[in-house]
């Protein structure tokens, strides 16, 4: 059945999707949905993009399949069709924002929201040019840094990596630094189609 539907994960700048085992993106700016003629079973977190798919009887909106008592009203619906896709972890989504949410026994138990890679180093640039470095993936966060790099690379990176080590879970990585992070959370699955297998499971299950 999944291999005869689509599935597109549409964020602020692009439209993700997954055409059977196909995956590929475009860019919302000049995109026209209205262009697709199959059936498209989406998410969004674009409010502009949500007007022009209500007025299209082909674009099917994955909200109505969610069963909202295990979530909260304001999560977003990215993230809970991560969680949707594992029965055991912690998911890490890296994008613009970092989001890490615990799932446990196929249950929602909770997450935070952290700042993404690049709104954190652009903080400490913000905060004088000399700050201006790129992160340092390679550190030891175990160790006090001795440098302006490693010290900016420490303060972005070990906050996060203790919270996230301290559940003792398996770490899901997806999004577009999911590569960078994997070098601080070496053991983690690195999976960039985890939003795309939590919105088939969630077909299977209610829509």
């Amino acid at each position: 059945m999944e291999n005869n539907l689509i599935f597109c994960d549409i964020g602020n700048t692009s439209y993700h999707f997954l055409d059977g085992r196909k995956s590929y993106k475009v860019l919302a700016e000049g995109f026209d949905p209205s262009s697709v003629q199959e059936e498209v079973y989406y998410i969004s977190v674009n409010a502009s993009v949500d007007k022009k798919l209500s007025r299209l009887s082909n674009w099917h909106d994955m909200r109505s399949c969610i069963d909202w008592d295990g979530y909260y009203e304001t999560m977003g619906v990215d993230r809970i069709m991560a969680c949707e896709a594992i029965e055991e972890g912690l998911v890490i989504d890296a994008g613009s924002a970092i989001t890490v949410d615990l799932v446990s026994e196929g249950r929602f138990e909770g997450g935070f929201i952290y700042p993404g890679l690049s709104v954190m180093r652009e903080s400490y640039v913000n905060i004088s040019p000399r700050l201006d470095y790129s992160l340092n993936f390679e550190l030891d966060l175990d160790k006090m840094p001795k440098n302006s790099r490693d010290a900016i690379s420490y303060g972005v990176l070990r906050t996060l990596y203790s919270e996230v080590t301290r559940h003792n879970k398996m770490i899901y990585l997806t999004g577009g630094d999911a590569t960078k992070l994997a070098k601080i959370f070496p053991e983690a699955v690195v999976d960039e189609q985890l939003l795309f297998k939590g919105m088939k499971k969630m077909m299977e299950k209610r829509c």
